[in-house]
């Protein structure tokens, strides 16, 4: 059932009385953030799918589909659950689980939208991703992992990337879709929020800012948190595109709160003319950014990448801006060996400088509370797969050695 609004916000005027010992700790936490450093990788593409973390799956139809509505309304259900239950079932196993901790991660974040919870009839979506999140917990729980679990899509669109589920117009907060977004978060806590796997739950991932009033954005986070403060959680919440300062006046008295901000370098023209020891020094000052946070702070995505070459990355079909065949861009370099394969493919200075890169982005990310890095696991996409990283000497292991120490000075 889902708490009203008017509850929530009972809740939260209760908590801005509270004194402030309790505002950060609770008994029954399962990780202790803000003492503890968050290290951990995001298992994208497995209950979200994103075409460039699994082309093959887009290529099979032949540009009939750029995100999962489009690829289960091109399918139709049954051919769709058969196909996606198949990719559940392959792409992330138990043994992945046991080499994240093997790594010297301590977290996953697992991305799983709307329709896999609480799906809207009409809609194509299937089902099947979230009972399988529940057999992902229990692997979590055996190699010593905890969970993010991230609401990644919300109904209508919170921001209009096909990671959301649904590419094309934001649709989030019209109509009844937060409530939707709330209900949800509430079966994932009634469903959920007692395993001993399960650290945080994570409202929504990326709404758009701007393009989305920030009034309903922050509305419903009270929101959400009063849905969740009862619960043995953390209560992670984006940035929102906003940065991370910008939320320094916001949630008093909300505890357990987790700023979740995403820093990639790669989505601007000027942003990717950099070179490495520039891009290395921007990774530096966004940590000095999130130390001014004063809140519980963590990277939740970031990539080695420093190009956005990876096939599809863009979209399906919709090239990079670094060799400029996406619109509206222009030429800074060839993404010949960068847009599919490994790392291994890579020069030694290419691969030196990405191994730079991320130790700067590590040390810069755990001078506040952590990271998480994105992603786990890809068909081909060099910098972005950390597995593939790890096998080729590019991402530490462990995660807290380094080749190149106190390249921000901290």
């Amino acid at each position: 059932m889902l708490t009203t609004f008017a509850t929530a916000f009972g809740l939260a005027s209760l908590a801005l009385a509270a004194p402030a010992s309790s505002i950060h700790a609770r008994a029954d936490a399962k990780f202790a953030y803000g003492a503890e450093k968050v290290r951990g990788v995001n298992l994208g593409g497995w209950f979200v799918l994103e075409p460039w973390i699994t082309p093959s799956l887009f290529d099979a139809l032949d540009i009939a589909a750029v995100d999962e509505w489009t690829y289960t309304a091109t399918l139709g259900k049954d051919e769709a659950r058969t196909r996606l239950s198949n990719h559940w079932n392959t792409f992330i196993t138990q043994s992945d689980f046991s080499a994240i901790a093997a790594a010297g991660m301590n977290h996953v974040r697992i991305p799983i939208g709307y329709w896999s919870i609480t799906p809207n009839d009409g809609e194509p979506y299937v089902q099947g991703a979230y009972e399988k999140l529940g057999e992902a917990l229990n692997w979590a729980s055996e190699a010593g992992l905890k969970v993010i679990i991230d609401l990644h899509g919300a109904p209508g669109s919170q921001n209009g990337f096909d990671n959301s589920g649904h590419y094309g117009a934001i649709n989030w907060g019209q109509g009844d879709s937060v409530i939707q977004t709330i209900d949800a978060i509430v079966k994932i806590r009634n469903d959920y929020s007692n395993h001993p796997a399960v650290s945080t739950i994570e409202l929504l991932n990326e709404p758009m800012g701007g393009s989305i009033n920030m009034e309903t954005i922050k509305q419903f986070y009270k929101d959400g948190w009063g849905n969740l403060w009862d619960s043995p959680v953390a209560i992670a919440f984006s940035d929102a595109f906003q940065g991370v300062t910008s939320w320094n006046d916001w949630g008093a008295g909300l505890d357990r709160l987790i700023l979740d901000t995403h820093h990639y370098e790669i989505f601007d023209n000027a942003v990717l003319k950099l070179n490495a020891g520039e891009h290395i020094a921007t990774a530096c000052s966004f940590g000095a950014q999130m130390r001014a946070s004063n809140k519980w702070t963590i990277s939740g995505e970031w990539t080695g990448a420093m190009t956005d070459c990876a096939r599809y990355l863009n979209g399906y079909g919709r090239g990079a801006r670094y060799d400029g065949t996406f619109a509206g861009s222009s030429y800074v370099g060839s993404c010949d060996g960068k847009s599919t394969g490994s790392v291994s493919q890579l020069s030694q200075p290419e691969r030196d400088d990405m191994r730079k890169y991320i130790e700067a982005q590590l040390d810069a990310y755990e001078s506040k509370e952590g990271w998480v890095f994105w992603t786990w696991k890809t068909e081909g996409a060099p910098g972005w797969d950390m597995g593939d990283m790890l096998a080729n000497g590019v991402f530490p292991s462990p995660v807290t050695s380094r080749n190149f120490p106190g390249q921000c000075g901290y």
